[in-house]
């Protein structure tokens, strides 16, 4: 397994190894003792399985505000995503800058997402399944999100009309909301 960090503070990208023959493959995806060594100590709490059918199927961006705030080992174990976060942390030099990565079965790429950032993703094939593991529990009062097309943000997402939810579509700029992630929420 290797793990690189990302432009962003605190963001990994993982790369499970696989082992395959003419049968298939097995890999080890989630391991305790190597991410931890590499800086990753979650204790995680909930498994999360989306699936988008059609193609270019935007959902996000996405968090839970503190104490409920939650890390997520996000994967795709069909299909292809582009994965997009963004740095919410008040007082953190890389705020308001998002990153953005293809994840999908083909690459077999993992992201980690410490609590403090937004997250979202477009569907870039149909029927397109996204795994996640998240460090606390969905509380529905603490969640929350922004406008996915903010031009603040900057985000170069490849369709302008992507499928979305009304709570997407009318979801505030960073801009209009207050810092969700003060320090030491953090």
């Amino acid at each position: 397994m290797r793990v690189a960090p990302l432009d962003l503070p605190g963001l990994l990208l993982i790369e499970p190894t696989r082992h395959g023959d003419a049968r298939g493959f097995l890999s080890e995806v989630w391991s305790r003792r190597a991410l931890a060594a590499a800086g990753l100590d979650a204790d995680f709490v909930q498994d999360n399985h989306a699936v988008s059918g059609p193609r270019h199927v935007l959902r996000g961006l996405h968090f839970q505000r503190p104490p409920h705030a939650q890390g997520k080992l996000v994967r795709v174990a069909r299909g292809a995503v582009l994965d997009v976060v963004v740095d919410l942390r008040q007082g953190s030099p890389t705020y308001g800058r998002h990153a953005a990565i293809e994840l999908s079965a083909a690459n077999w790429l993992q992201i980690w997402i410490p609590r403090g950032f937004a997250h979202g993703y477009l569907t870039l094939e149909a029927d397109t399944e996204v795994l996640y593991k998240a460090d606390a529990y969905y509380e529905p009062a603490a969640d929350a999100g922004i406008l996915w097309s903010d031009p603040a943000l900057g985000i170069a997402w490849p369709v302008a009309d992507p499928i979305l939810s009304e709570r997407d579509r009318a979801a505030p700029r960073l801009a209009e909301i207050p810092p969700p992630f003060p320090p030491g929420s953090w």
